[in-house]
C-alpha cells in the first residue's frame, strides 16, 4: 500500500515539475498488456532553460523521455520490465513513422531514465552501465543502443543542481532535500507547489495503520512543515476576513456598520480557514466538501480545526453531511 502511495507522489511530482516545459503523459499504456510506463514526457522547452530551471532534472528531459522513479532500491527484473515498456514505445513511434511515409523526417525516441534510491555494483555490472564523464556521479549508462541510464539518487552530489532529484530519494537523502526546498524564498516557483504535495503524501500515509519506519520518519520530518502551513492558512484567512470587513464597514461609514462589517469579515475569515484546510487535507475542493462548509462553520474554530485536521473525508461527509 505504502509503494503505491510513494509511486503516484512520484508520478504527480514528475508531472507537476515537468508539465510547464513540455507535454507529459503519466501511466501511458504501451501494450495491449496491462503494461504502463510511469511518465512520457516530450519538451517544448529549449534545453538551456529547463536546465536552468530543474537544473539535472531538466537535462534529463532535454529530448524526449520516459521517467521510471522507484521508492525502494532496483533489482533486475524491474530494470528489464522498464526496458521491455521502452522498447515497445520506441517500437510504436518507428511504427507510427513509417505509416506517414516520411523517411527524411527525424524521428525523436525517448530516452529512458530509471529513477532508483540505491542500486548494488552487480546489478550496474550485469547491465554493463558505466558512469559518463561528462555526466557526473552516479548516472550510469546502458549500451548505446538501448538508449536507457540508471539514475542512482543517493550517488548524486549534494547540489542545487540536484535537489529535484534527490527529492525522490530515502531517508537522510530525502530529509536533506526537503530542508533545502523549505529554505528556497518564499517566492520560489516551486517551493509551495511541491510542499503541498508533499503534505498531501503525508496525510495519504497517516491513513495507513501499517507504516515502515522509513514512512514514519518522513511524516515526523514533514510534520512541522505542515503545522507551520496551517499556521499561515489561518493567519492568511483571518487577516483577509477582517481587512474585507473593515472596508465594508469604513463603506458604509457609520460605527455600527463598522462593528457588523469587522463581525462579517471575522465570519468570512472562518470560511476561508476552512475551505483552506479542506484544499490542505484532500487536495482540491469539490462540491462534496464545500456542501460541508456551513454545517462546520457552526462550531467554534477551536473545535472544528481540530476535527478538519483528523477526520478523514468519509469521518467528515458522516458528521457534516446534511
Amino acid at each position: 500500500m505504502t509503494r503505491f502511495i510513494h509511486d503516484q507522489f512520484a508520478k504527480d511530482y514528475l508531472e507537476e515539475l515537468l508539465t510547464p516545459y513540455g507535454e507529459v503523459k503519466p501511466d501511458r499504456k504501451v501494450s495491449s498488456e496491462t503494461r504502463e510506463i510511469d511518465v512520457l514526457f516530450i519538451p517544448n522547452t529549449p534545453p538551456e532553460t529547463l536546465s536552468q530551471d530543474l537544473g539535472l532534472l531538466g537535462r534529463l528531459g532535454e529530448t524526449a523521455a520516459i521517467f521510471e522513479p522507484f521508492r525502494n532500491a532496483i533489482d533486475p527484473e524491474e530494470i528489464c520490465s522498464c526496458l521491455l515498456k521502452a522498447l515497445e514505445v520506441r517500437e510504436t513511434i518507428q511504427r507510427q513513422a513509417k505509416r506517414k511515409n516520411a523517411p527524411n523526417e527525424p524521428i525523436s525516441l525517448p530516452y529512458l531514465w530509471i529513477l532508483t534510491p540505491t542500486a548494488s555494483v552487480s546489478i550496474l555490472e550485469g547491465f554493463r552501465a558505466i558512469l559518463e564523464e561528462t555526466w557526473g556521479a552516479g548516472v550510469y549508462f546502458l549500451p548505446h543502443y538501448l538508449r536507457t541510464a540508471i539514475v542512482v539518487i543517493h550517488q548524486l552530489p549534494k547540489t542545487p543542481e540536484t535537489l529535484w532529484l534527490r527529492i525522490l530519494g530515502k531517508k537522510k537523502v530525502q530529509e536533506q532535500a526537503i530542508d533545502e526546498l523549505s529554505a528556497l524564498p518564499a517566492d520560489n516557483v516551486w517551493r509551495e507547489t511541491i510542499l503541498s504535495l508533499f503534505y498531501q503524501l503525508r496525510e495519504n500515509l497517516n491513513l495507513n495503520q501499517s507504516l515502515e519506519p522509513d514512512d514514519r520518519e518522513l511524516v515526523m520530518r514533514l510534520q512541522p512543515l505542515f503545522q507551520e502551513k496551517l499556521a499561515q492558512v489561518e493567519q492568511r484567512g483571518m487577516e483577509r476576513g477582517i481587512q474585507q470587513g473593515i472596508e465594508q464597514g469604513i463603506q458604509q461609514g457609520l460605527q455600527q456598520g463598522l462593528q457588523q462589517g469587522i463581525q462579517q469579515g471575522l465570519q468570512q475569515g472562518e470560511r476561508l480557514i476552512v475551505e483552506n484546510l479542506l484544499r490542505l487535507r484532500f487536495g482540491e475542493l469539490d462540491a462534496e466538501l464545500s456542501a460541508l462548509i456551513d454545517s462546520i462553520l457552526t462550531f467554534p474554530p477551536e473545535e472544528f480545526t481540530p476535527l478538519l485536521l483528523q477526520l478523514s473525508r468519509e469521518e467528515l461527509l458522516s458528521r457534516f453531511g446534511k
